[in-house]
């Protein structure tokens, strides 16, 4: 399938990518995240129709082979995203070791390599931040297993914008550095079982319009 890539037109809003309620799904997840990303994917089905936009944190001089894992375990279209990436329903959108991700207002994706935010690149908390700014309430963010506090701020951001936010409970993450952050900013919505994310996540995005 060949993907979309960059229109040479600025739009606010974003272009809507759904007839839903929702546009797009962030999610941020470190140590432990493969496992949680890929059980989270495996529960979407190929016409989920919103995009998919994801940040896990890698060893930044490592060749990831987080594309082929996860295109293994979902019926969703995969790719290590590319500066001018449209988001497309139905996709799925990897941060690139040492770059940070970001979704702009056009609703197209930019790769940075901006300094370090919380020690890491990709970082959360600017994903989530520009999710939030260019999508606002259309927007859902989900954080996964992960150490350190990446992901608070942008939380933080997506719920100022009226946007969607889970947790990963801490029963279920391998570790709960990230979900416990989140959870503290008394921002989440939705603390849930790692097994339980993927169907909210459709009851959210499939439920009637507002």
């Amino acid at each position: 399938m060949t993907h979309p890539t960059v229109q040479n037109s600025a739009q606010s809003p974003p272009p809507a990518i759904s007839q839903r309620a929702f546009d797009v799904v962030a999610i941020a997840a470190s140590a432990g995240g493969i496992k949680a990303i890929s059980t989270v994917l495996r529960g979407l089905p190929s016409d989920f129709p919103v995009a998919v936009v994801i940040v896990q944190h890698l060893a930044p001089q490592a060749r990831s082979l987080l594309v082929d894992i996860l295109a293994r375990v979902t019926q969703l279209q995969v790719k290590q995203a590319v500066t001018g990436d449209c988001l497309t329903a139905g996709w799925v959108y990897i941060a690139p070791p040492n770059y940070h991700l970001l979704v702009t207002a056009d609703g197209t994706l930019a790769l940075t390599q901006s300094a370090l935010v919380h020690f890491v690149r990709p970082s959360a908390d600017l994903l989530f931040e520009s999710v939030a700014t260019s999508y606002g309430q259309r927007a859902i963010a989900v954080v996964l297993s992960g150490t350190g506090i990446d992901g608070g701020l942008g939380v933080e951001a997506i719920k100022a914008k009226g946007g969607t936010v889970i947790a990963q409970n801490q029963a279920s993450s391998a570790f709960f550095g990230m979900p416990h952050t989140a959870i503290e900013t008394g921002q989440v919505d939705f603390v849930l079982p790692l097994n339980e994310i993927a169907p909210t996540l459709l009851s959210l995005v499939l439920k009637e319009n507002h």
